[in-house]
């Protein structure tokens, strides 16, 4: 007998606790022939292969005509025996190392890994290696208890930055509401900026005080002549109802391009496109000329979002805003009076901070007026909400400086920010 140091491959575990394939094979012959197709249905084709290929060699069945035949009832498996008391740590005769080496069902321990066992023998440990399990010497360790009570070493696996995660939570608000979600480019005209939405070009938006204005490129292409000419006679003499700004509307100041101001920019675009009805929002960056500090940013992330439809009323915008509040976490939202260039009625929707116990103002809101939505062909009211982001996320993290999500990159920030789902 060959004292070595053996263990079962899984294979070799499977067989021991299965039986081998051939012997499978015999028990499902003893009741007579069968045909291939019927024995597949019982065995997985290649152990059916592998039981088929052994039993053959030692001439247990013959096969003939697409049939498989037993030839000899009284077959004998010594290797099952072997696996068994190879499991049990006895040792077996030397030909049969040999056969279940062959057939991939045992595996050598090397040397080394009985000494490193070894020394762990009889002993107790913290934690079962490799050399343990492989030699099965584990069982004679004793496994030191677990104490839970002891913390452990914090980890910090890889997360979403705040404001990605927060876009991401917004996004799928407005998904599940029915929106459908739009984008628009960074560097815009001045006409979907500023001329479409009905603001006049001697605005005081529009100074390089409040606007980058490229150099590269210094000029955006326009759209197609009916729009644009729509637009121009919307300020010229006005639409709807409208006198316009009474000036001389300019297709060369219309056509500068400048970093957007604001993503209703894309709300824009899209009125020229959809066709009622329709509910459409758009998450992105946007680029004021602001002097940084504790509060603004030269780029913030605008949540925008339009709702085309003929029975729209203003109630509708209130309810959208308040479900979206609502479900970003606020148990309190009203809304106060107020007043934009390209919106009327208007609103500022505010929700209720319990920690600073008081109301906090996170957008604007309105229904566009005329001259905005009749020269980009739309003849039915259009609710429209433009939401800042950052200010909101701070409310929800208890970030007290804008600037932490962008210039600074505090780890300990980043890490420790309760990102709720």
């Amino acid at each position: 007998m060959k004292q070595a140091n053996y263990r079962l491959t899984e294979e070799g575990r499977s067989y021991l606790a299965s039986g081998l394939p051939e012997m499978r094979l015999m028990k499902l012959l003893e009741k007579g022939r069968k045909k291939v197709e019927e024995l597949s249905v019982s065995m997985e084709g290649k152990e059916l292969s592998i039981a088929m290929q052994h039993a053959r060699a030692r001439d247990l069945i013959s096969i003939r005509d697409g049939f498989v035949e037993m030839v000899s009832k009284h077959a004998d498996f010594p290797e099952h025996a072997w696996l068994k008391k190879l499991a049990e740590g006895k040792g077996i005769e030397e030909k049969g190392y040999g056969i279940l080496l062959k057939r991939r069902l045992i595996e050598e321990i090397k040397a080394d890994d009985y000494e490193k066992a070894r020394r762990f023998a009889g002993r107790e440990i913290a934690a079962v290696d490799s050399s343990l399990l492989k030699t099965g010497l584990w069982r004679q360790t004793i496994l030191r208890p677990y104490n839970i009570r002891i913390a452990g070493k914090a980890q910090y696996p890889g997360r979403p930055h705040i404001i990605s995660h927060f876009m991401e939570r917004v996004r799928n608000i407005f998904l599940d509401l029915g929106f459908s979600e739009a984008s628009g480019p960074l560097i815009e005209s001045g006409f979907w900026n500023f001329d479409a939405l009905f603001q006049p070009q001697d605005h005081p938006a529009r100074d390089m005080a409040d606007t980058f204005y490229m150099a590269m490129p210094e000029r955006c292409s326009l759209p197609g002549k009916k729009i644009v000419g729509k637009v121009k006679e919307a300020h010229e003499k006005g639409v709807g109802g409208s006198r316009g700004w009474r000036y001389v509307w300019d297709e060369e100041v219309s056509m500068q391009a400048v970093l957007r101001t604001h993503t209703t920019a894309v709300s824009a675009r899209m009125l020229s496109k959809v066709k009622p009805p329709a509910k459409v929002f758009c998450i992105g960056r946007v680029f004021r000329n602001e002097t940084i500090d504790y509060k603004h940013l030269v780029e913030l992330t605008q949540i925008e979002g339009i709702v085309v439809d003929e029975n729209a009323a203003f109630g509708h915008l209130l309810g959208y805003l308040k479900e979206f509040y609502r479900r970003m976490g606020f148990e309190r939202i009203r809304f106060r009076p107020a007043y934009f260039p390209y919106t009327e009625m208007s609103v500022e929707p505010e929700v209720w901070i319990p920690e600073r116990q008081e109301w906090m103002e996170l957008g604007g809101a309105g229904i566009f007026r005329p001259e905005v939505t009749i020269p980009l062909g739309v003849a039915c009211p259009v609710l429209a909400f433009g939401l800042g982001l950052e200010r909101l996320v701070m409310v929800r993290t208890g970030i007290k400086d804008i600037r932490e999500f962008y210039y600074r990159n505090d780890l300990e920030i980043l890490r420790n920010a309760v990102l709720w789902p």
